[in-house]
């Protein structure tokens, strides 16, 4: 086994623990929101760690990209296949985005007072990451359940 397959697997295995805690976190906001909760110390950390796990798998995929056969330069024949042009370029900038939004979002809940505030960016901002993610792995091709080999 070589470090990209090692790398693979660990980046493919993570996901869940980013979905996981991410969909955690909105579960939480939603009913926070609507229930018009307290954001407690605990939605915090939820929250806190959802963001940590997006950017370690940010991590991850980065040592990914430059270890992947997958990946090409950025030539005409490469934004011309398909393949190659998902895995160099629209893969790891979907997924850029999303953990943009869950940052922002973190950000914002932070910055708000009320706790309705609170609940609602990171409501708002967890599920556009949530969309974009889900749309990045389905464009990819792969299976959504699963380890990729």
């Amino acid at each position: 086994m070589n470090a990209y397959s090692i790398f693979k697997y660990l980046h493919s295995g993570f996901r869940y623990v980013v979905l996981i805690l991410i969909l955690v976190a909105i579960i939480q906001a939603l009913v926070g929101y609507t229930g018009k909760k307290p954001y407690t110390e605990g939605n915090r950390k939820i929250n806190l760690f959802a963001m940590i796990s997006a950017h370690t798998q940010l991590l991850i995929g980065f040592i990914l990209y430059f270890l992947s056969p997958y990946v090409k330069d950025f030539s005409k024949a490469t934004m011309q296949d398909t393949e190659a042009r998902y895995w160099t370029v629209e893969h790891w900038s979907m997924m850029l985005f999303a953990i943009a939004l869950i940052t922002f979002g973190h950000i914002r809940s932070k910055k708000a007072t009320l706790p309705e505030a609170k609940h609602r960016a990171i409501l708002l901002f967890y599920v556009l990451a949530v969309v974009v993610i889900v749309a990045a792995i389905v464009q990819s091709h792969r299976p959504f359940f699963g380890i990729s080999a």
